[in-house]
């Protein structure tokens, strides 16, 4: 998950920041392969000052640059679609049919995750569906070498730089294995969390979808959300799905998919 609005100002930051040049005592920035093997060895040595340990660092030399990585970040371009062309190729319909029925079958569980942290089935499934076609689609890709690669990369290293030492943390902490597999950018599990997120709100393997589930509610209710408040535009817990993504498109689909999963109890509020 490339979420919240932390990152869009990271975004605006890394701009900023990259018309000046590089960035004062840290690791050179690039854009291509090219410097990558030396961005690395520099960038241990900050990261071993930042006490990274050795299993986070022989991880890190361990990584390759992610072609595939850099191709998928320059070309996100569903977040500038209508809202309505948003939800037909992200297919609302279908998660919100299977949503339904999850919501049901899985009653026991999304009750206790209610209870524990105030957020309801709808708004959590919602989110599971459009991350991951619930559990389906993770990704395959190195965990770890694609946070490197936009770490190293030019476009906004700041961001991913705090996401690279989170991950070396998680990975010496064995919380992680070096060879985690993830999304294009480093989000991983059913939920696709970046590393610190992992690290501020994660309960448990994300790869188990209760795990994931309840920390999606821990990061929402991090964020404001009020058990029995409204979640649509314009109430009180939208701000806390505004946290989660900073697209527009994506917050407002959650939002209309969420009332539909939640049916009658969404209606009733």
């Amino acid at each position: 998950m490339i979420k919240g609005r932390v990152l869009a100002a990271a975004m605006l930051a890394a701009g900023v920041m990259s018309s000046f040049g590089p960035r004062a005592h840290a690791a050179q920035c690039g854009n291509g392969p090219a410097g990558f093997e030396a961005w690395k060895q520099e960038f241990s040595g900050e990261a071993r000052a930042k006490g990274i340990g050795g299993t986070g660092l022989a991880a890190l030399m361990q990584t390759n640059y992610a072609s595939a990585t850099i191709a998928a970040d320059r070309g996100q371009r569903s977040f500038n679609l209508s809202l309505d062309a948003f939800m037909v190729k992200r297919g609302s319909a279908a998660i919100v049919a299977r949503g339904r029925s999850l919501r049901q079958s899985q009653a026991g569980m999304f009750a206790s995750i209610e209870q524990r942290y105030g957020v309801p089935p709808g708004p959590l499934i919602a989110i599971w569906g459009m991350e991951s076609g619930f559990g389906s689609q993770r990704g395959n890709q190195h965990m770890l070498s694609s946070i490197a690669t936009l770490a190293y990369d030019c476009r906004r290293p700041e961001f991913f730089t705090d996401q690279l030492y989170a991950a070396l943390k998680l990975i010496d902490r064995g919380a992680l294995s070096p060879n985690q597999r993830g999304s294009m950018h480093g989000e991983i599990g059913q939920t696709q969390f970046m590393p610190k997120n992992v690290l501020e709100y994660g309960t448990g393997n994300l790869d188990v979808a209760a795990n994931a589930l309840a920390s999606t509610a821990n990061f929402l209710r991090a964020h404001g959300w009020r058990a029995g408040a409204g979640y649509q535009p314009g109430e009180p817990n939208f701000a806390a799905i505004e946290a989660w993504n900073a697209a527009g498109v994506y917050q407002k689909a959650i939002a209309i998919m969420g009332r539909q999963i939640d049916g009658e109890r969404a209606a009733a509020r």
